[in-house]
């Protein structure tokens, strides 16, 4: 068995996640090529795409190298910290009463912040700390010139996440995720969005809905379903230098496996607002149709089945293509037509 990894000579606890099947991996593709495989809608680690970074250069270095490069270009801006005390192991998750998380979020200085979190590194029940969602373009704007991203438009903004080791549970995001890791090693353990019933999502009202187990040490009297996600699951390590895309909707469990981590990583992909935004579409079917007796409910069951998610060309070959409507390929002016009378309904 090989030796787990070290940093600083502390050796990373091995995990039963790491004999798991392997996300695949590639290397940096033109823009056209990375198109493709977001297209393709499944993860790929991908090497060398970012190279040339200052930032990576300071994070293969040393902690210390990285922050001062950070403070360097600190233009006061707080940022959002997030600190998990020793006894949540760096486990960013619920409560056990699944009202609160086992973390608090606050703002605090850059400089100060990197400071403290090297300054844990090596501690023993220590709390653990975490700069998360830092929006670079905002906070340390000089970022973005000396480290770009040629795949994604410009308006994906970069954000920051640095901190202590980490373990943040299982979740999902609505937008396409491409994460660059600078510092440290990051596992990604990803579950396809078919996989929700087996992953005991919590409560959707306390954003973001996080997986109820721990993937690293499961409790399958529990959480029976879950040895079913483990077998569509896939992982990925990834060193400084690599990055994963994420296509939207994927799930998946995020632990910085050193003591010092740093990541850089891009939300991006057209979101829909209003009737057309399909969570709040989720939302509204939440309350139209669960409460439905049984044969109303297998009835709309089957309309979304052929008229959603079915083939258009073969649920509506029948009708005239120009009287389909929105059975069919609607124009734009049908379209506005149709969002308007959604909205107008839903003010009701």
């Amino acid at each position: 068995m090989a030796e787990p990894a070290r940093i600083d000579g502390i050796a990373a606890p091995s995990s039963p996640l790491d004999g798991m099947p392997r996300v695949a991996a590639r290397g940096a593709p033109a823009p056209a090529d990375f198109a493709a495989l977001v297209a393709a809608e499944m993860p790929v680690v991908i090497k060398g795409v970012f190279d040339d970074w200052v930032a990576l250069a300071a994070g293969r270095h040393s902690p210390g190298r990285l922050n001062a490069y950070l403070a360097g270009l600190d233009r006061g801006t707080p940022v959002p910290l997030m600190e998990a005390p020793a006894r949540a192991r760096g486990r960013f998750a619920y409560r056990a009463d699944m009202r609160e998380f086992t973390f608090t979020k606050r703002y605090a200085p850059l400089r100060g912040t990197l400071a403290r979190i090297e300054g844990l590194i090596g501690r023993e029940d220590a709390p653990t700390l975490a700069i998360q969602m830092l929006p670079l373009a905002e906070a340390l704007p000089d970022f973005l010139r000396q480290n770009p991203m040629s795949l994604l438009p410009a308006d994906a903004g970069p954000k920051l996440w640095l901190g202590g080791a980490v373990r943040t549970q299982t979740h999902n995001d609505r937008d396409h995720n491409l994460a660059c890791v600078i510092a440290g090693r990051r596992r990604f353990t990803l579950f396809p969005p078919d996989q929700v019933a087996n992953l005991y999502i919590g409560p959707l009202d306390n954003p973001p809905p996080l997986s109820l187990v721990d993937p690293e040490n499961p409790d399958f009297d529990r959480f029976p379903r879950f040895r079913d996600a483990l077998a569509a699951a896939r992982v990925a390590t990834l060193d400084p230098g690599d990055a994963i895309f994420i296509p939207r909707y994927w799930w998946h469990h995020v632990a910085s496996l050193d003591p010092y981590n740093a990541m850089v990583n891009y939300w991006w992909g057209a979101a829909a607002t209003g009737v057309e935004s399909p969570n709040n579409v989720f939302l509204a079917a939440l309350l139209a149709f669960r409460d439905l007796p049984p044969g109303e409910r297998a009835y709309w069951r089957a309309m979304f089945d052929t008229h959603v998610f079915g083939d258009p060309e073969v649920s509506a070959a029948h009708i005239p293509e120009a009287l389909r409507g929105a059975l069919g390929a609607m124009r734009p002016d049908e379209r506005a037509a149709l969002r308007r009378q959604l909205t107008a309904a839903f003010r009701q």
